[in-house]
């Protein structure tokens, strides 16, 4: 299965949930299908793992964004659509980092920064990035990363 990259992933997914006859599971592996193609005709690349997990991290992240809305809205059915969609997401990206290795890799990128303080924000996010794609909330580790370097 390791050399299976995270389109064959998706695509296997989308066949097991059509068999199963799960329209829900299979409406929002379709999402994330159309978003690879959409990538793929429009930049004339084939899309590899790094830029498969960045997508879903950002399918994600617009469906938290709209399950947020939806909660002030008080529209709690389209808030649980939302969250039904981020569950089938999550399933294709890799395990989310523990509290401890993330503190470990702030530690790590912070101790490389030049600079201190809030001018080491950008190098130290730009070094924590990559790592982070897929396995952890970019955000909350920046708002981490800032907590640290004011400290």
């Amino acid at each position: 299965m390791s050399s299976a990259t995270l389109t064959d992933t998706v695509k296997a997914a989308m066949k097991a949930a059509m068999k199963a006859r799960d329209k829900e599971r299979l409406g929002t592996i379709r999402l994330i299908q159309s978003e690879f193609k959409r990538i793929e005709v429009d930049e004339r690349i084939e899309i590899d793992d790094a830029r498969a997990l960045a997508v879903l991290d950002k399918m994600i992240k617009q469906r938290r964004d709209s399950a947020q809305q939806y909660q002030a809205a008080e529209r709690p059915e389209l808030a649980a659509q939302e969250e039904r969609e981020i569950a089938v997401i999550q399933e294709f990206l890799p395990s989310q980092l523990s509290e401890a290795e993330l503190d470990e890799l702030i530690d790590a990128a912070i101790a490389r920064a030049e600079g201190s303080g809030m001018q080491a924000m950008g190098p130290v996010m730009a070094e924590l990035k990559p790592q982070l794609q897929g396995r952890a909330d970019v955000g909350a580790v920046s708002k981490l990363v800032k907590a640290r370097l004011t400290a």
